[in-house]
């Protein structure tokens, strides 16, 4: 059997306020294949987002383990993290976060200059990248010059720039309206079949749960399939 992309096991995650304690993730277990699309789906403070972080090495959990490509991020340092995280995972938000200050292509070389890419070897990429997405007309144009479909758009090319095996994407249409929404879905899932990159999608949306292989369920701390 191929291994798992993303392996959870055991996950807890604790919060505390004074001598409260609440436990948000109760022992979650959860793997991701190769080229999978996973939905996870639950109401709002249901944990979704403390899940997904955790899965990205971006929030550790209390107990358990996460893997990623068989590599645990337990004992990690926070410079082994994010060298895993540039070299595997591409994150899509709710909020494009993008760089205000650099224009669409150097927030889409952003990943490959970070891990010493040579710039024109990057800018390139993200300009070939650009041009899949619809936006090679906006290269030079920076996010405050953009729409908001354009902007989620550029966001997507820089999560895919990389050419991750994981891409963990939170709400990724939940700030656009429905047309630029239903572009972005589509241009997520058709980047995801060719470069056969492995897609989690946390979101209240149905209509988009009902596209992805598999739909899971966060409810009171545990992670159920929706099948």
């Amino acid at each position: 059997m191929t291994e798992p992309v993303l392996d959870c096991r055991g996950v807890v995650r604790r919060f505390y306020e004074g001598t409260s304690t609440l436990e948000v993730l109760h022992g979650i277990d959860f793997t991701v294949r190769p080229a999978e699309r996973v939905a996870i789906v639950g109401v709002s403070g249901s944990g979704k987002t403390t899940l997904l972080q955790i899965m990205g090495g971006l929030d550790d959990p209390d107990e358990g383990e996460v893997f990623i490509n068989g590599q645990s991020m337990r004992d990690m340092d926070e410079a082994a993290k994010s060298k895993l995280r540039n070299r595997n995972i591409g994150f899509v938000y709710q909020f494009h976060h993008l760089l205000p200050e650099f224009t669409a292509e150097e927030n889409v070389a952003m990943p490959l200059m970070i891990r010493r890419e040579p710039r024109a070897t990057a800018i390139e990429q993200a300009r070939e990248l650009l041009g899949r997405v619809g936006l090679g007309e906006r290269l030079h144009h920076k996010p405050g010059e953009l729409s908001g479909g354009e902007r989620q758009r550029a966001a997507v090319a820089r999560a895919l720039i990389t050419r991750p095996q994981l891409v963990l994407a939170d709400e990724p249409t939940g700030n656009l309206d429905s047309g630029n929404g239903a572009h972005v879905l589509n241009l997520m899932l058709e980047l995801n079949k060719e470069f056969k990159t492995s897609l989690v999608i946390v979101t209240h949306d149905h209509s988009i749960a009902a596209r992805m292989d598999r739909v899971l369920t966060l409810t009171d701390g545990t992670l159920n399939s929706s099948d």
